[in-house]
């Protein structure tokens, strides 16, 4: 949508991601990432730090799914999305504001960490990840990944990228 502020935050996780499921079944993880900025002092020669800013981030569906799966507290986490400002009202009849992150994308830094992926099954009505290659079903219960970095259990022929294991040479 145009007009929408897009933020990109680096930072780590202050707990678990919260998964929860709306009325309609619909998923949402809520999880808030807290960020120090840091800056160096020319002065004593050393780098300092700022006072912690704490995002509060909201990621729906699948990927909410997803995000409650792979992360965890204290883990370094790169998030992109979209500022949500709300007015409210408390139980006391106060009026207060919240700032909140509509999650497009997130995943955990690799600075200095690894990490191993792996593309997620949904049991599902359709191919929702797209990539035009159809159900899958009926190929003897192994289905190619390509988002897998281990070798196909299957015949041991072709690997994730769809070449052939014997050759060194990438099939593009």
């Amino acid at each position: 949508m145009a007009g929408e502020t897009t933020i990109t935050v680096i930072g780590n996780l202050t707990d678990d991601p919260e998964l929860k499921f709306t009325p309609s079944g619909a998923a949402v993880a809520n999880f808030t990432v807290a960020q120090t900025p840091r800056t160096f002092d020319r002065q004593t020669n050393e780098w300092k730090d700022g006072e912690a800013n704490f995002f509060r981030c909201a990621v729906w569906r699948e990927q909410a799914e997803n995000v409650a799966e792979s992360l965890q507290k204290g883990q370094r986490v790169i998030v992109t999305g979209n500022l949500r400002i709300r007015n409210f009202e408390r139980q006391d009849g106060s009026r207060g504001t919240s700032v909140e992150i509509q999650v497009d994308e997130v995943g955990p830094s690799l600075r200095w960490s690894t990490a191993k992926t792996s593309r997620a099954q949904r049991s599902g009505g359709g191919n929702a990840g797209g990539g035009g290659q159809g159900g899958g079903g009926g190929q003897g219960g192994a289905q190619a990944n390509p988002w897998s970095t281990q070798p196909q259990q299957s015949g041991g022929q072709s690997d994730a990228w769809g070449g052939s294991a014997a050759s060194d040479e990438p099939p593009f």
